[in-house]
């Protein structure tokens, strides 16, 4: 990979990188409007449990994709000439793939490797009940 093209991926990492710690956290809505007052409203109760949950696993995708993007921020420093290679076969990523994802470390086969088969949906019709 040319000095430009690297140079190009350390700038989107980088940026990224400021974007994601930027917006930090996302704050999970209480379950209470009011936190002192007794009871709740029982049709509010899931809806909040439901926000709750998203902006847990939010969170959780965001700082997974922030782990990769500093863990690709050093591989850059450490060994700029495996950049780009792909970490299980070394073969090159492609390069679409890579503008995309910059912080990749997987070949398409690879990740398809590792990811496993398509799991397909159980139903197929609307009067299939398995």
């Amino acid at each position: 990979m040319n000095v430009g093209t690297l140079q190009r991926h350390r700038d989107k990492l980088l940026a990224l990188r400021a974007e994601i710690l930027a917006a930090g956290d996302i704050a999970p809505e209480s379950a209470r409007e009011d936190p002192t007052a007794v009871g709740s409203d029982e049709d509010s109760q899931p809806l909040a449990e439901m926000s709750q949950s998203i902006a847990s696993s939010r969170n959780r995708n965001r700082s997974g994709v922030l782990a990769r993007v500093l863990a690709a921020l050093a591989r850059i420093e450490e060994a700029p000439e495996s950049f780009g290679l792909c970490a299980e076969c070394d073969e090159p990523i492609a390069p679409k793939r890579l503008e995309l994802m910059p912080y990749v470390e997987l070949c398409v086969e690879c990740q398809q490797l590792k990811d496993g088969p398509r799991q397909t949906a159980g139903r197929k019709h609307l009067r299939d009940f398995r």
